[in-house]
C-alpha cells in the first residue's frame, strides 16, 4: 500500500525477495500535465510493469472496500506513503497486522513531512523505523529501525532517494525476520510531529540567521521549494552553503551570489526562474546576470 516514488523501491524490493504480492493498493489516477489527462502514481505504474494487481479506492472506509480488502487473506500489509486513513477493520485483516515504512527514528517526526522537517530543524541524523500499525498517528510499536548521518549540504531530494532505499532493505529484513521480532513501544520522551509542508512558509526570511536559512533552502527542495524575488520575478533555491559574509539581509555580496542574511551569509547553488529548467550557480548567472548589491 503506497503511491508516491518514495513506496517504489519498497514495491520492488518485496517482488525480487520472492514475496507474493497478492494487491497493490495506491491513490486513484490525478490529472496531470498541459492536457490534465489522468496520469496513475508512481507506484501503480510500477506495479502495472510487475504484472500486479492493482486497486485505487478513494476511501478505505466503507463496508465494500474493507470486505474486498479481508477477502485477499494478506498475511501481512506493507504500508508506505500510502496517503489514505486505515481504519481498524482494514489494520486487523491480515494475519500480522500492517506494517509501516516511516522515514525518521519515531517517535520524531510522527507525521506527513518527516524528511522535510527534519533538515528544516538541523537533525543531523535520521533513519527508517519499521512501524506495527495502529489507530493513532504513527504511533504504534516498533519492530525496527536504522539510523543514518544527514549531511551539511543534503537536501530533501536527496535524502528521501537514500532512506526510500534504506527502507525497501529494511522492510524486506523485517519480514524475514517478523516471527523472532519483539515490537518496542514508542518512548513518550522526544515526541515532534512533522506537519505537512505548507506553500505559505516557502519563502526566504532573509533576516534569519545563515544556518536557518540554508536548511529552509535544503529542507524544501526540489518541493515545493523555498523561493525569493529579484525585482518582482521569483526564483526558487534548490542548494545552498553556508558561508562567511555580512552585511543588509537579502543583499548579493559577490558575484558567485553569495547573499547577506541576519547573521552570516549563504551562497546559492541552484537555482530555477519561472518556466525553466533548474541551473548551477554558474550557468545560471551566464544568462542571468545577478550583481553584486542586488537587493533579494
Amino acid at each position: 500500500m503506497g503511491t508516491p516514488d518514495f513506496s517504489v523501491p519498497a514495491l520492488e524490493a518485496l517482488v525480487t525477495a520472492g514475496h507474493d504480492v497478492v494487491c497493490v493498493y495506491c491513490q486513484p489516477p490525478r490529472p496531470a500535465g498541459r492536457g490534465k489527462k489522468e496520469r496513475p502514481t508512481p507506484v501503480h505504474a510500477r506495479a502495472l510493469d510487475l504484472g500486479l494487481t492493482v486497486r485505487h479506492p478513494v476511501s478505505l472506509k466503507g463496508a465494500t472496500p474493507q470486505a474486498e480488502f479481508a477477502a485477499l487473506g494478506a498475511d501481512v500489509a506493507v504500508v508506505v506513503a500510502y496517503g489514505l486513513i486505515l481504519p481498524r477493520a482494514v489494520l486487523d485483516a491480515p494475519k500480522q497486522g500492517c506494517l509501516n515504512i516511516h522515514a525518521s527514528l519515531l517517535p520524531r517526526w510522527r507525521g506527513a513531512a518527516p524528511i522535510h522537517r527534519a533538515i528544516m530543524a538541523g537533525d543531523t541524523e535520521t533513519g527508517i523505523s519499521i512501524m506495527q500499525m495502529e489507530e493513532g498517528l504513527d504511533t504504534g510499536p516498533v519492530l525496527m529501525r536504522e539510523a543514518t548521518p544527514i549531511t551539511p549540504e543534503e537536501t530533501t531530494d536527496q535524502l528521501h532517494d537514500r532512506l526510500s532505499a534504506m527502507g525497501a532493505r529494511l522492510i524486506v529484513d523485517t519480514l524475514a525476520q517478523l516471527e523472532h521480532l519483539v515490537a518496542q513501544p514508542q518512548s513518550d520522551v522526544g515526541v515532534s510531529y512533522a506537519h505537512k509542508i505548507d506553500k505559505a512558509e516557502a519563502r526566504v526570511d532573509w533576516t534569519q540567521a545563515a544556518d536557518r536559512v540554508d536548511r529552509h533552502i535544503r529542507g524544501l527542495s526540489p518541493f515545493p521549494g523555498a523561493w525569493t524575488e529579484q525585482d518582482g520575478a521569483r526564483l526558487k533555491l534548490l542548494a545552498s552553503r553556508v558561508v562567511q559574509g555580512e552585511g543588509p539581509p537579502g543583499t548579493v555580496l559577490d558575484d558567485t551570489l553569495t547573499v547577506a542574511c541576519g547573521q552570516g551569509a549563504v551562497r546559492l547553488l541552484r537555482l530555477q526562474r519561472p518556466g525553466k529548467a533548474a541551473q548551477d550557480t554558474e550557468t545560471f548567472l551566464r544568462g542571468h546576470p545577478v550583481p553584486r548589491g542586488t537587493k533579494l
